[in-house]
């Protein structure tokens, strides 16, 4: 841990509240525990801003039309040099753009977190503001692989896994809530917790309820997420007739509370980082059924606390959620496993990693 109170600015103006947006959350608060000067630069009355506010976390508001928005990067530098910042962390695509332009000519560090294994666009403008960073911290192994082959030196990376806060006490959604969101009582339950975006790869996990349905006819599918590919989800509910086994959610603020209930929680992602998702499955002791997408496999241990299908295999999917929905003493067995892997990825060590990228890089320029 550092030896000295460092001031970080977290840098996120993504809308909405995903995983990304959790992290940033967390190691900020975190790191205000431990001493360190901790300022969240995100868009206003967005959830990110309003938690950072509940938990007492200062903010800086930030709302760029652009990613090369230089107002928002002239504002977020003078918040720079107003804070002598040391760092300044960068927790999305977009906001590296902000940090690359509002660092030059400060004293501040940058670091960026790269939370994807896709490999970065070859563009001038993206090669340009990665080069700016003084480190990149990487998600999983995959994410770091994807970075080198898009040409990024190996050195520059870290790999600190995406981190659970293991000491939440999450409810179970109620009967109540559950029937509110039209899940039938008394079968078997399967949650996705995932924005409805391409690379999450939506239909599939729709696909795949249809051939766990035959199976097991009673299964019920809950969607808890929103995005852009609503509409191609929601006719392809009608298309298979699943209108009374799958149901959409949208975003939710309980989200944890309905995995919580969950027999068999589920991803079908197409490229993905570590798969927060499945980390918090396995912290609730829930069984997972995933596509082994980006770092998935780096958290989910197949056969182990989990079962691992290819990309895009709607069959092979369907088939792991109705084996895991059926074969309750393999779902309880997988659950116990969960509990204790999730350790692993503790957010504490997360903080702690990230903390050691930031005294390194410090110690650089100080050098």
């Amino acid at each position: 841990m550092s030896a000295r109170a460092l001031r970080v600015i977290h840098v996120d103006t993504e809308r909405g509240w995903r995983g990304g947006e959790r992290q940033a959350f967390w190691l900020a608060e975190r790191l205000a525990r431990l001493g360190h000067r901790s300022l969240l630069a995100v868009r206003p009355r967005e959830p990110l801003e309003e938690r950072a506010k509940a938990a007492g976390i200062p903010t800086l508001s930030l709302s760029p039309f652009a990613e090369m928005d230089v107002i928002a990067a002239l504002r977020l530098r003078a918040a720079i040099v107003r804070e002598k910042a040391d760092i300044v962390h960068a927790h999305t695509g977009h906001a590296v753009a902000l940090a690359a332009m509002a660092t030059i000519g400060t004293r501040a560090r940058m670091v960026l977190t790269r939370r994807v294994s896709f490999p970065l666009k070859r563009n001038p403008a993206s090669l340009w503001k990665y080069a700016r960073a003084d480190a990149l911290i990487a998600v999983c192994q995959a994410t770091a692989d994807a970075l080198v082959r898009s040409g990024i030196e190996s050195a520059r990376i870290t790999v600190a896994y995406s981190g659970v806060d293991l000491t939440r006490v999450i409810p179970l959604a109620s009967a109540a809530t559950l029937a509110s969101l039209k899940v039938k009582p008394g079968a078997p339950l399967v949650v996705m917790v995932a924005a409805l975006v391409g690379h999450k790869d939506p239909v599939t996990f729709v696909r795949a309820m249809d051939v766990a349905r035959r199976s097991v006819p009673k299964i019920q599918g809950l969607m808890v997420g929103e995005g852009e590919l609503r509409d191609d989800v929601e006719r392809e509910i009608a298309a298979l007739a699943l209108e009374d086994c799958v149901h959409l959610a949208g975003y939710r603020t309980d989200a944890d509370s309905l995995m919580s209930a969950a027999d068999v929680v589920a991803l079908s992602s197409s490229d993905d980082g570590i798969g927060g998702v499945v980390i918090d499955a396995m912290s609730f002791g829930k069984p997972v059924a995933s596509t082994a997408a980006g770092g998935i496999p780096e958290a989910v241990v197949n056969d182990e606390t989990g079962l691992l299908v290819p990309i895009g295999d709607a069959s092979a999917l369907g088939a792991a959620i109705a084996r895991l929905a059926t074969d309750r003493e393999l779902a309880q067995r997988m659950g116990a496993n969960g509990i204790r892997r999730a350790p692993l990825f503790s957010i504490d060590n997360t903080v702690e990693r990230t903390l050691a990228v930031y005294e390194r890089v410090l110690s650089a320029r100080a050098g």
